[in-house]
């Protein structure tokens, strides 16, 4: 029997094509390669553009159900006639593999530099969700000269043993595999019964297929997760002095990273760069639940960083005139 979820995958590939982006494989060491979806090169400059960016670099960081393009598929369109739009593959999601034993979202964060460097980045601003925001705050705090900002949606700085054990008593799950990791139709529910704002229907058929096709590499993704949870007393508060601006951008009715938590990450560890803006009606899916108002929200915040780069660049060049 066909499946459904697999079967539209061409289809999948064909639209983001059209909206400028396209699949490639980097391989970043021996063992490890990660797939990323990058901008579409004009064919008479395909070399050139690939390796130079030829717009500000917008890197979207998936979360832990899904692979990279599924995750921003609603994204993707409407961003590549600004930025120059680069989607990873984590190691474990999609084409990315590696036979490193490390599982920590600092290896993820490394792996995903080294690949964006070999493909001409040098700058850009991240946007991450979920275990993806964990993997760009990683990335921010390794790479300044790399990350100029950051928008996180339903993400934290790290998964400490106390926000670990709180969220998941919360919502009514024994362990983080048992939440990102369903081994049925009835689990798959259940996670999307408390990441979406609104019931989300779907016949058991559809449910089956992308249980087969997005939770691929158990063994790996369950170390992922081991990995992922840190001590509290091991816990430290990086500094992003670099950064222009750390957005985080909320579902309102987020379920597994409440609003709240936005809040107090704000005022208690990130500081005057932070802000924070949420999107009602909208759960932990907010991306997916909102689109519209999501990129409209992230365009947003997008141009006004640009803008403070123009203006930047303005004063500089002004301050250089009166001192000739």
């Amino acid at each position: 029997m066909v499946n459904l979820v697999a079967a539209q995958k061409p289809l999948l590939n064909l639209l983001m094509k059209m909206a400028g982006v396209k699949t490639h494989t980097v391989e970043i060491e021996p063992g490890t390669v990660m797939n990323f979806w990058v901008p579409v090169p004009e064919p008479e400059k395909a070399e050139v553009t690939l390796k130079k960016p030829t717009k500000p670099v917008v890197v979207l960081v998936h979360g832990f159900a899904g692979e990279g393009i599924v995750t921003w598929q609603f994204q993707v369109g409407a961003l590549t006639k600004n930025y120059s739009v680069y989607v990873p593959d984590l190691l474990f999601f999609g084409g990315s593999v590696s036979d490193s034993a490390d599982r920590s979202p600092r290896f993820q964060a490394e792996t995903l530099v080294k690949g964006l460097r070999k493909l001409g980045v040098e700058r850009c601003t991240v946007v991450g969700f979920s275990y993806g925001g964990m993997v760009a705050f990683k990335m921010a705090e390794l790479y300044p000269e790399m990350v100029r900002a950051m928008v996180v949606s339903g993400s934290i700085l790290a998964m400490t043993d106390s926000i670990s054990v709180e969220t998941l008593g919360r919502i009514g799950f024994k362990s983080s595999s048992e939440l990102l990791l369903p081994t049925s139709v009835k689990g798959l529910k259940a996670l999307l019964s408390v990441a979406a704002h609104k019931k989300l229907w779907f016949p058991d058929r559809l449910h089956k297929d992308f249980l087969e096709v997005m939770f691929g590499n158990r063994k790996e993704r369950g170390e992922l997760l081991e990995g992922l949870v840190i001590s509290n007393k091991d816990t430290t508060i990086p500094n992003f002095r670099q950064l222009q601006k750390i957005h985080l951008l909320w579902g309102e009715n987020d379920q597994i990273f409440q609003l709240e938590l936005a809040h107090n990450m704000k005022d208690r560890q990130l500081g005057e760069k932070a802000t924070v803006e949420s999107i009602s009606k909208a759960g932990h899916l907010v991306h997916l639940e909102r689109p519209c108002a999501y990129n409209k929200c992230l365009n947003k915040i997008l141009a006004s960083l640009h803008q403070d780069d123009a203006d930047n660049n303005s004063s500089s060049s002004s301050e250089t005139k009166t001192t000739q």
